[in-house]
């Protein structure tokens, strides 16, 4: 069940989108006291593409939005915060060769973290987003627990981005419209005449807009020329064999690294930074019978490993390892102790769908093993997992 007092004042995050101008608009009609706050989280728009001046038009969007609804809005200048918590993270991560998250990273510590502190200052109830999950409230053992469900629509759900939020953010936190399909919202909003009826899902990076990656990376990390090296499908197979005595668990989570004499060199790359698993544009390398996708990135050597085909055996992989310090339980009283297992769904991207795995916690952290092959497993990307629809926990892959 969702409970909470008839009338809250309740603090929307309004991006300027149409998702949250419709989820202030539910709120407002069921008698809430409704305060709009556009979060803005960035300056520079060198790296932006074409001439949207992103931020700008949204904010200015998200303040009609407020004018047409009738409540207060301001605008909350996060960008220090951002660049701190985001930005460099992204920058370090990507120089370590990892494939990070920044729309997980930026609700967990922009969002829901340092938003909800200024709307709480501001004496809110609740902050509400306008995102595709759900929240249910239910007693267990004398103690009220929230439950982060998926969305209604499926194809929009976005619960994997909220992966990473806590008992104390969920229990201040409405999602008005995830009980929704997103066309519906669309005809909330235009028969509202909100000028974000129409407006196209955004795109890039959170509350940045529309980036060219390379060109956002080359601000820090510099262009050096390294190997593009094509391994053959047998030397992927091989390196994936269990190897006897060793511990199953260990091998299908194990990433597999290649050297420059098992391949052949194919052309040169800018830096290995700049490219992640699964990836296929910007190597500009032509001529193989199949696409190239890119299997393997060695950061220190500068070399970048790829494969010919989405079905390159190197794309692919059954186990995952999460380290103890990245595990997170969004259900504290599900966590369990090193030894026992977990039947769980788990995705390792937004809008994968959820495949069957076994979650292992041992002593060192977890493993998550799926029961199928998983392509692109990369380090710094999230994996959630779920039971009956419900996002329980999720970790950093290592």
């Amino acid at each position: 069940m969702n409970y909470f007092c008839s009338m809250a004042k309740v603090v929307v995050g309004l991006s300027g989108g149409v998702d949250s101008s419709v989820a202030a608009y539910l709120l407002k009609e069921q008698g809430h006291e409704v305060i709009g706050l556009f979060m803005k989280n960035w300056h520079d728009d060198t790296v932006t593409i074409s001439d949207e001046c992103p931020w700008l038009e949204d904010s200015n969007d998200a303040m009609l939005v407020a004018d047409k609804l009738g409540i207060p809005f301001q605008t909350v200048d996060l960008s220090e915060q951002y660049k701190e918590r985001i930005v460099d993270y992204m920058f370090d991560e990507y120089a370590r060769g990892r494939t990070p998250n920044p729309d997980v990273l930026c609700n967990r510590e922009i969002k829901f973290d340092v938003f909800m502190d200024i709307a709480l200052e501001l004496g809110a109830d609740y902050v509400a987003t306008g995102h595709y999950c759900q929240k249910t409230t239910t007693m267990i053992d004398g103690k009220e627990i929230h439950h982060l469900m998926g969305g209604a629509d499926l194809n929009k759900d976005q619960s994997y981005f909220l992966c990473q939020v806590s008992q104390e953010q969920l229990a201040r936190t409405l999602f008005p419209i995830g009980h929704l399909q997103k066309p519906q919202v669309r005809e909330i909003a235009a028969s509202q005449d909100l000028i974000t009826a129409g407006k196209k899902d955004s795109q890039g990076l959170c509350f940045i807009g529309k980036v060219r990656l390379p060109d956002f990376l080359q601000q820090q990390l510099k262009p050096k020329t390294g190997d593009i090296i094509e391994i053959p499908a047998q030397v992927s197979m091989d390196k994936a064999e269990v190897v006897e005595d060793e511990d199953t668990m260990v091998t299908l989570s194990r990433k597999r690294h290649y050297q420059p004499h098992e391949g052949k060199k194919l052309g040169t790359h800018q830096g290995a930074h700049y490219f992640t698993r699964g990836q296929r544009k910007g190597l500009a390398v032509g001529g193989t019978p199949l696409p190239l996708f890119v299997i393997e990135t060695d950061v220190k050597s500068n070399t970048i490993y790829v494969g010919q085909g989405k079905q390159h055996p190197g794309l692919y992989r059954r186990g995952l390892f999460i380290d103890k310090s990245e595990l997170h339980w969004i259900r504290e009283d599900l966590a369990f102790q090193p030894g026992q297992t977990m039947d769980v769904m788990a995705r390792i991207r937004y809008r994968q769908t959820l495949e069957k795995a076994v979650l292992n916690v041992v002593s060192d952290g977890a493993y998550l093993i799926f029961d199928t092959p998983q392509s692109a497993i990369s380090p710094g990307q999230f994996a959630a997992w779920y039971r009956d629809n419900e996002c329980l926990g999720s970790g950093v892959i290592s």
